[in-house]
């Protein structure tokens, strides 16, 4: 069942900021932590997720702070820390202006999570 969900949610397009970070994480993969996109996780589709460190990226949007939208982050942020994993947000404006410098920011916070766990 995760596995179908994870598939299709692979082919949705991914917003611009998501976009971008996800190309600039691409480029480091063979020199660093890996991460996978739109990866399920229990009744959640993290936007992405490092296994080794278990760290989530989550891009946010204008919606995230509008609505019910701050309090199902929260019950999904504590889900995730109840699994022992990690959960970064990060606004798609800052992601925008500098993506290079936010994926290396988070390259660098997966490398941190792992040597702490080794």
């Amino acid at each position: 069942m995760a596995r179908r969900r994870g598939r299709l949610c692979a082919s949705v397009k991914l917003c611009a900021s998501r976009k971008h970070i996800w190309r600039e994480l691409k480029r480091s993969a063979g020199q660093g932590p890996r991460f996978r996109r739109q990866h399920p996780c229990g009744p959640y589709i993290l936007d992405f997720y490092c296994s080794q460190a278990q760290l989530c990226i989550e891009i946010d949007g204008y919606a995230h702070g509008t609505d019910d939208r701050p309090e199902r982050d929260e019950r999904r942020d504590a889900y995730l820390a109840d699994l022992g994993i990690c959960v970064e947000r990060l606004a798609a404006q800052t992601v925008l202006q500098d993506p290079h410098a936010v994926a290396h920011g988070v390259i660098v916070l997966a490398a941190e999570l792992m040597a702490a766990k080794a």
